[in-house]
């Protein structure tokens, strides 16, 4: 996709939805970097309906460390792998304390040292809770990346560094939530909804169904 098709690909997406959020609920950066960690192999659905009630608990990490590893497993049994998630909220929870005066660190480094969180976690945190420009390639934005030819790439690594690349500077605080939320809603797996997309005359995939 060239610069001036991938410029009109984003200011549609914008124009269709200018303040596009995260599904997932939260009330501060912590409570969004436990609800990004719960999400992996879950639905965002899943995550709000199981951290609604912990949250209200404990949304802090000295008050999640104080609620014990039993009571955060108990409260998010509905999701996968909830007893390594829940191990994970706790370890996490004591190493903010420990190391990071209960806050949670602006820097990619320090993220990434937390248990369950790996660069995709990270670059939701800086993006959605410090406004930084970074892209969480998850398997929506793959899809969507590769069958637009917006950026394609073998793995995620490579797809989000074309995307830093190619996506305008003006664009790129949202593009992850576009993205996203074009993946889940019309650039679907299985059936992708092309004749309601309003890029589809951008889009490189050979298979488009347009009735």
């Amino acid at each position: 996709m060239k610069r001036a098709a991938i410029d009109e690909f984003f200011r549609r997406l914008s124009e269709s939805n200018p303040e596009p959020k995260t599904e997932l609920e939260y009330s501060n950066p912590y409570t969004l970097l436990v609800a990004v960690v719960l999400s992996a192999q879950a639905t965002d659905v899943g995550v709000n309906k199981a951290t609604k009630a912990l949250f209200a608990k404990a949304d802090n990490p000295a008050a999640m460390v104080a609620l014990g590893e039993g009571v955060v497993r108990d409260h998010i049994k509905t999701i996968g792998l909830y007893k390594n998630k829940a191990a994970n909220t706790i370890r996490l929870s004591e190493i903010l304390l420990a190391k990071h005066g209960g806050e949670v660190p602006r820097r990619r480094e320090d993220l990434e040292e937390l248990p369950g969180v790996g660069r995709k976690t990270a670059n939701v945190v800086l993006n959605t809770a410090f406004g930084q420009p970074t892209i969480a390639v998850d398997t929506h934005i793959f899809r969507v990346s590769n069958r637009t030819g917006l950026a394609p790439g073998k793995d995620v690594v490579e797809v989000e560094q074309g995307l830093l690349k190619r996506v305008p500077k003006k664009w790129q605080l949202n593009a992850h939530h576009w993205l996203i939320l074009h993946g889940r809603y019309v650039c679907k797996a299985r059936k992708p909804d092309c004749p309601v997309c309003i890029v589809r005359d951008l889009c490189a995939f050979e298979a488009k169904v347009l009735e």
